[in-house]
């Protein structure tokens, strides 16, 4: 399957990977919605784009849940059917256990999981009644194993794996296609927006994600997984390799993890 000429809505789409999917997608003639909770940054990106008539705005808080069925009614109301949801959007941490505070939990939860779950619910029913659609979620490697410093992102990205599995088996009758994507680092503001112990933003890189994949590379990865419709991609460089170690060697993956220099 070809993306091309595709209605999709992509979340998260101010900044970072979901800006450069947005570009992508664009110069394939792809009608696009895109959404975040910046709505002048979302019309920079618009106004950047080849063919800016092709995308719409959407304003969005994936926090706001009660919000998301009449959200998806006017995503549908822009181009008609839509063929692909990307679900993007999401908040990291960078905080050890012990010191953070129960709301950052609260707060990474509704954001990366229950958001997502809720902008799912509202737009299921549109693509089960059409027979057709896919769903794509950029959890992380992360949502994999597991890290220091990211426990509460780890747990919000290992929901979602459960949550769309389980979507995938209710819904493949239906047409319905789900693909998790799954980043190692990748070169965005992810670290500098990671909320901290007290859920204020950590405001500055680090050398993981500056050495990370750079976006343009990142999103041409994805949409070939998306084409070959994958269940589960993993996108990045070295750090890959802790899936299959996770999977078959996890002690090893362990002492690896916490010899690591990666805050």
């Amino acid at each position: 399957m070809r993306i091309i000429n595709k209605t999709i809505w992509i979340t998260g789409a101010s900044s970072g990977i979901g800006e450069g999917l947005t570009y992508f997608l664009n110069k394939r003639n792809c009608k696009l919605i895109i959404s975040s909770r910046n709505e002048e940054k979302l019309k920079v990106v618009k106004n950047n784009c080849q063919i800016p008539d092709n995308v719409a705005v959407l304003p969005i808080d994936l926090a706001q849940f009660d919000s998301m069925v009449s959200k998806t009614e006017r995503a549908i109301s822009f181009f008609g059917p839509i063929d692909l949801l990307i679900n993007n959007a999401g908040v990291s941490q960078r905080s050890l256990l012990i010191d953070t505070d129960f709301k950052v939990y609260q707060k990474l939860i509704d954001i990366n999981y229950l958001g997502t779950v809720a902008l799912t619910k509202a737009i299921l029913p549109h693509f089960v009644a059409n027979k057709r659609g896919h769903f794509a979620v950029i959890t992380s490697l992360m949502g994999k194993f597991g890290s220091p410093y990211r426990s509460g992102y780890c747990g919000a990205k290992h929901a979602l794996h459960g949550f769309f599995d389980v979507l995938r088996m209710e819904h493949e009758k239906d047409g319905i296609d789900v693909t998790l994507i799954c980043p190692g680092f990748v070169q965005t503001n992810v670290a500098k927006n990671a909320l901290t112990s007290d859920g204020s933003e950590q405001n500055k890189d680090d050398d993981a994600t500056q050495r990370g994949l750079v976006v343009e590379a990142f999103v041409q990865k994805m949409v070939r997984a998306l084409e070959r419709k994958k269940f589960e991609a993993y996108l990045g460089k070295k750090e890959v390799v802790g899936v299959y170690l996770k999977r078959f060697f996890p002690k090893l993956l362990h002492r690896v993890v916490l010899r690591s220099t990666v805050r």
